[in-house]
């Protein structure tokens, strides 16, 4: 009788995924990796998309009015959204993940007063603190799975700990007067703090500022006056500025090559390494050395470049 009525007994339903929607792909990504199973979660903003300009559609609406839980970055990274995100908080827990860091971690914003540099994903050491609040997130949203989501946090933390060690010994081996990283927009301050590089961006920190004639000019100037001989293009921001450097040093007798595409405000294609943080940071880094005579391996960290996801 026992047995009988053990088997038939109704089950629990399993506990349904937390609903996670997240502003930027490399949020989302660290979502994934905590939440495991546990979570579901959409991100708004995929591959070559830029932020600083980003509106939410209908679809993004609807996503985030249902979401049990939505994680934005910050620091003025999501211009377009603040406002709707400010509203949405109203009613719906929204967390600023990077929000939390120390103010005097943070560069100063060029282009908006009394605001901060929000590239923080640049230098995986800050990201790092970034990861702690979204598991923290996680875990308020649901307690009773807290030290789950605090072991997969552990785990993908040693992982962006070992990231961070092979980009500190790959931009090592750059010789010291081709460390010059000159790219679309000044997205890669802290890649150039955190590694000691000189940073130079055509566009400011946001997207929305335009680069002027005069800009150009003196950025070709300098190519010429420095003979630097190498230029990076955004994966998330159009090349037309990048390439009008590289003619007008050129019509002044100075070659100047574009030495690859970077990921900055964008993670890579969906379904590859390249389109997970760690994919994304891995491909910048071996590109910045390779492309400016140090050392590092063609396919990357753990020879996983060009690969897909795991």
């Amino acid at each position: 009788m026992f047995l009988a009525t053990l088997f038939l007994a109704p089950v629990a339903p399993a506990q349904e995924p937390l609903a996670v929607v997240a502003t930027t792909g490399m949020i989302a990504d660290a979502a994934r990796e905590i939440g495991g199973e546990s979570v579901s979660v959409k991100g708004l903003m995929g591959p070559g998309v830029d932020p600083h300009s980003y509106r939410q559609t209908r679809s993004d609406i609807v996503a985030l009015a249902q979401a049990d839980l939505v994680l934005s970055h910050g620091l003025y990274l999501e211009a377009q959204m603040e406002e709707f995100l400010h509203r949405l908080s109203g009613r719906q827990t929204v967390v600023a993940v990077a929000e939390g860091l120390s103010r005097d971690r943070l560069l100063g914003h060029t282009d908006y007063e009394n605001k901060f540099d929000p590239h923080v994903w640049m230098a995986p050491t800050l990201w790092a603190d970034v990861v702690g609040a979204i598991r923290d997130a996680l875990a308020e949203a649901r307690p009773e799975q807290a030290e789950h989501f605090g072991e997969r946090a552990d785990a993908y933390l040693e992982e962006i700990e070992q990231l961070s060690a092979y980009a500190e010994k790959a931009t090592a081996s750059v010789p010291a007067d081709s460390r010059v990283l000159l790219t679309a927009h000044d997205a890669f301050a802290y890649f150039g703090r955190a590694f000691d590089f000189e940073v130079i961006g055509i566009q400011g920190i946001s997207t929305e500022s335009e680069a002027g004639l005069r800009r150009i000019r003196d950025l070709v100037d300098l190519l010429v006056e420095r003979d630097i001989g190498a230029v990076f293009v955004e994966s998330s921001v159009p090349e037309r500025n990048v390439r009008a450097l590289v003619e007008g040093a050129g019509a002044r007798g100075h070659e100047v090559r574009v030495a690859g595409t970077l990921y900055s405000d964008a993670m890579g294609p969906v379904g590859t390494y390249e389109g997970t943080y760690l994919g994304m940071i891995d491909h910048n880094v071996t590109t910045i050395v390779r492309a400016l005579g140090g050392e590092a391996p063609e396919d990357g960290m753990q020879g996983r470049l060009g690969e897909e996801a795991r």
